[in-house]
């Protein structure tokens, strides 16, 4: 099994090897990293820039451990922290940063049940006072930032209440007769502390029983419900300063009253929220509207439940309160009536002999050939359809409601213009997600009406409402085109173009896709939309068009995008400068450009070697913050002015990279054996020597080398770590695929074995120590490569499909999707079904080669896997077994695709690098590799 494989005449036992180590050094004098230090390295989460860009935020997370939140203040220089802080916040005065602060790791570790509890910490941004409070659910900040409101959870001691929308009747026993039976037993919905601070300074105020609570948009005003064990006095309150009349003050105060949704308007101080009535016949409450104009006015009922069309009622939950931008409208959803749990009916008296009886305890699933969606789908979507709602929208200054969606069209989707919304309907193509994909009719529909007009069918990408509602922009067969509302005109865009405006390079079986768009111009103006390089502008509506970016982008080979820097904003004004990112696609470095909406041409603000991420801009001030990372340079934070001036680095989390021996990427490039030029990412081992060969692990899925300048995750997972593999003595080879579509399995081979036989001849790869490693679709494409040649000392594949004939029939069981369309139309790129071509089936399964296999074989699934069925794993190992092949198999219980448990993750990484150690660098194989681990129980 190993006789053909290098040895060392030192065996020192490999796991405990992994960690000790650290203490080893590459050349340079720097240590060779371990699993130990990769748990340590830190990741940044929740980057964000205060309103005048004063304050950076950011929390930091190792892989394993505590982390914490970093404050840092521009105009000062000071820096504060707080240990274990998460999600952290900033107060729109930038006074504040209010942050959850998980409990230690190691305390969570310890305990077996009664888990500790997050907190919250208060950081005043002025002096670094930390303020730390335990036991917080959740909180909200008001929008000036002058108060913060924080819900306590319950004292462990106390049981937690039921809901009563989830109760269920109280039946009575078999043995109890009509006269004994006993009324049901009321279960309530019991609140906790919510506490309101002044954060200026520090009084605070109890409120008690407190179920919901949300500030205003415009002000301080607070509304909040309460509900007590005994629902007396349950009441939805409104509290805040400078209330002219009782404070806090019940807008609606009724015993047993159960609250559902509320919803503040941005345009003024006033909000509506849901009361519920009646339940009748069904489980859940009908809820109807009410709504609160402001101080001095009492909040009245303004949709009553008799209101909703016959067949409709408005649901405790996804009621989805929401104003239109201007508050002349409330956007609600409405359910069925007929998706609403009914009261389950008293039990009868057992009969041994009723037929009914006894059916009622049957299991059955039935799978009907013109069901919408199969069966094992529509369980996935459960979940949601039981509680789905349908837009309308209630007016109350004409007392109208207006359906808009339905059963027929559920998807209406709403920007701030107060005249049209787009509908969208998949309906009528259902049933072909099973083997095609999604599709929708598209409709503009009158917000004042609730009529819609169909404009398009089966469209396969989403379609775009301008801001002022006049046109709808889509994309379908490699064209752009603009519906007018108003003339009920459809113009193409793109045609006649001497540039495509599709995907160039697609290569699945599916409609070629667009490259997307970059915005509006106000007054409905101007759309922008890109090529694969550019950025255009096309006057609307006559559709002339304008390079923005001058066509350098095609030219220089440089990708422009157009960064949106106000989430909020829905165009961009006449003349205005945009930001630009770039993306150099042949030397796959980044860089940041500017360009005008009113002419041609792009200016540079910022490029280099390096790899740029945009991720905030200050609402009020020209600040920006952005990440920069290389290889060997961790993504850390940094703040510039809007043309990049004066950039000044914010952050340096994982500053001991330094103490590590890491490796040098470079760009390669070759033919595949049909001519298609391709490039790669070769990370060379740490302290490389020119004319010395090494041991190369490839790693590969379609595109890798936009990875050249890109930071490697630092955690332990599925994947092979690149630095740690390249600061122990490998390199890492990353090459791009392409494929042709019905032949995916040799288009992988083609691609990337002449790839490998580049590194051989440069003299860089030891031509018998190559190592292939590829996890799902990749790990397909490795179990495939290796049935084609023996150019592979070892290889390993993660949750591979080895037979497509049996995976074409499968479930996706995360989704419960058939896995037909993903090789119809997707990524296993078949491009027709079993029946039309057995043969690429069968030519692109590995199983039905296995016994061209020569090279050793390691399979990894979790047996829960929602992505490829396990048994793809089970029947590719089955005829290796058979054929007496070098293989082995593991099995991770209870794990997804991607294995999750700490300790899995741990393992197979561990188990990675002993294997290749074993193949590629001749060291001693562990016992689970000579001679497998037998059952014992476990």
């Amino acid at each position: 099994m190993f006789g053909n494989r290098r040895r060392t005449s030192l065996y020192i036992g490999i796991v405990l090897g992994l960690f000790i180590l650290s203490s080893a050094f590459a050349a340079g004098g720097q240590k060779a990293l371990t699993f130990e230090d990769i748990m340590k390295f830190k990741e940044i989460r929740r980057p964000a820039l205060s309103v005048d860009g004063s304050i950076v935020v950011y929390a930091v997370e190792p892989d394993r451990g505590d982390g914490g939140v970093f404050v840092h203040h521009r105009k000062t220089g000071a820096i504060y922290s707080v240990d274990r802080g998460s999600a952290p916040r900033i107060s729109n005065n930038a006074r504040w940063v209010v942050m959850t602060v998980r409990p230690a790791a190691l305390e969570t570790a310890k305990a077996e049940k009664d888990k500790p509890r997050q907190g919250m910490a208060i950081l005043d941004t002025k002096s670094g006072e930390v303020v730390s409070i335990p036991e917080v659910q959740e909180y909200a900040l008001s929008k000036d930032g002058e108060w913060l409101a924080y819900l306590l959870y319950k004292p462990k001691d106390q049981p937690e209440s039921k809901k009563p929308e989830a109760d269920k009747e109280k039946t009575q026993s078999e043995s109890e007769s009509p006269a004994d039976e006993k009324k049901e037993e009321k279960k309530r919905e019991v609140g906790a502390e919510l506490i309101l601070r002044r954060l200026e300074n520090g009084e605070e105020k109890n409120i008690a029983h407190v179920l919901k609570f949300q500030f205003a948009e415009k002000s301080s005003l607070l509304a909040y419900t309460t509900g007590t064990s005994d629902g007396a006095g349950n009441a939805f309150y409104l509290y805040g300063p400078g209330m002219n009349e009782q404070n806090p003050r019940p807008l609606y105060q009724q015993d047993d009253a159960i609250f559902g949704e509320m919803g503040w308007a941005e345009a003024a101080d006033f909000l509506a929220f849901t009361v519920a009535e009646e339940k009748g016949e069904y489980k859940e409450s009908f809820f109807s509207v009410w709504l609160w104009t402001g101080e001095g006015a009492e909040a009245q009922k303004a949709v009553a439940t008799d209101r909703f069309p016959g067949g409709w009622m408005l649901p405790a939950k996804n009621s989805d309160l929401r104003w239109s931008k201007d508050g002349t409208g409330l956007f609600l959803g409405l359910k069925p009536t007929e998706m609403a749990e009914k009261k389950s009916e008293k039990k009868k008296d057992i009969d041994l002999f009723d037929p009914e009886q006894i059916l009622a305890e049957r299991g059955l699933d039935i799978w009907h050939g013109d069901d919408p969606f199969i069966n094992s789908h529509q369980k996935i979507l459960w979940p949601r359809v039981k509680d789905q709602t349908y837009t309308a929208v209630f007016y109350p200054a004409s007392d109208n409601l207006v359906p808009l969606a339905d059963e027929g069209m559920p998807d209406v989707i709403v920007n701030n213009n107060p005249d049209v919304a787009l509908g969208l309907s998949d309906v009528p193509y259902r049933k072909e997600i099973t083997w095609d994909g999604d599709y929708s009719d598209v409709y503009v529909v009158d917000l004042k009406t609730g009529k819609r007009t169909k404009i398009v069918e089966r469209l396969g990408e989403r379609p775009q409402l301008s801001p002022e509602g006049k046109y709808i922009l889509y994309y379908q067969d490699r064209n752009w085109h603009l519906y007018s509302v108003q003339k009920g005109e459809t113009t193409n865009l793109t045609s006649g173009m001497d540039v495509p405006f599709y995907d160039e390079d697609h290569d699945y079986p599916s409609a070629v896709p667009g490259y997307g768009t970059g915005g509006w111009i106000e007054g409905d103006t101007a759309a922008l939309i890109y090529d694969k390089f550019d950025v255009w502008k096309f006057s609307l509506p006559e559709g002339k068009a304008l390079c923005l970016t001058g066509g350098e982008g095609r030219r220089a080979e440089k990708i422009f995008r157009v960064l949106q820097t106000d989430p909020d904003r829905q165009y961009y004004k006449a003349g205005e400068n945009l930001l630009l990112t770039m993306y150099h696609d042949r030397e796959k470095h980044f860089g940041f450009y500017a360009a005008n909406t009113a002419s041609a041409g792009v200016r540079r603000l910022l490029e280099d070697k390096k790899k740029f991420q945009f991720l905030a801009k200050a609402k009020k001030a020209d600040v920006l913050l952005y990440t920069r990372e290389d290889f060997r340079e961790f993504p850390d934070l940094w703040a510039a002015a809007g043309d990049f001036a004066e950039a000044k680095k914010i952050s340096d989390v994982n500053p001991q990279i330094a103490d590590f021996a890491w490796g040098t990427p470079e760009l390669v490039e070759w033919n595949s054996l049909d001519g298609i030029p391709l490039q790669g990412v070769l990370i060379k081992p740490a302290g490389y020597e020119p004319g010395k060969r090494y041991p190369v692990i490839v790693y590969y899925y379609r595109f890798f080398s936009q990875r050249l300048y890109e930071f490697n995750q630092m955690v332990v997972n599925h994947r092979p770590n690149f630095p740690y593999y390249t600061s122990n003595g490998y390199a890492v080879f990353l090459p791009d695929i392409r494929f042709d579509v019905g032949h995916p399995g040799f288009s992988s081979t083609k691609c990337l074995v002449p790839g490998v036989q580049k590194l051989i001849d440069l003299g860089i790869a030891d031509p018998k120590a190559v190592g292939l490693h590829g996890h799902s679709w990749s790990g397909y494409q490795t179990a495939f490569m290796v049935t084609q040649t023996n150019l592979f000392a070892c290889c390993i594949a993660g949750a591979p499909v080895s037979n497509m004939t049996s995976a074409y029939g499968g479930i996706r069981w995360a989704s419960g999707l058939s896995r037909q369309f993903q090789y119809e139309k997707s990524q296993s790129r078949i491009g027709g079904s079993l029946w039309e071509y057995p043969e690429r089936y069968i030519e692109n399964s590995p199983v039905f080669f296995a016994d061209r296999i020569q090279t050793p074989m390691l399979i990894m699934f979790g047996d829960e896997d929602g992505a490829v069925p396990w048994y793809q794993g089970i029947e590719l190992y089955m005829a290796l077994r058979r054929l007496g092949k070098d293989c082995i198999f593991l099995q991770y219980r209870g794990e997804p695709h991607h294995p999750q448990k700490y300790a899995n993750k741990l393992d197979y990484s561990i188990r990675m690098k002993e294997y290749f150690d074993v193949y590629l660098k001749g060291q001693p194989a562990p016992d689970w590799i000579k001679k497998g681990v037998p059952y014992r129980g476990k």
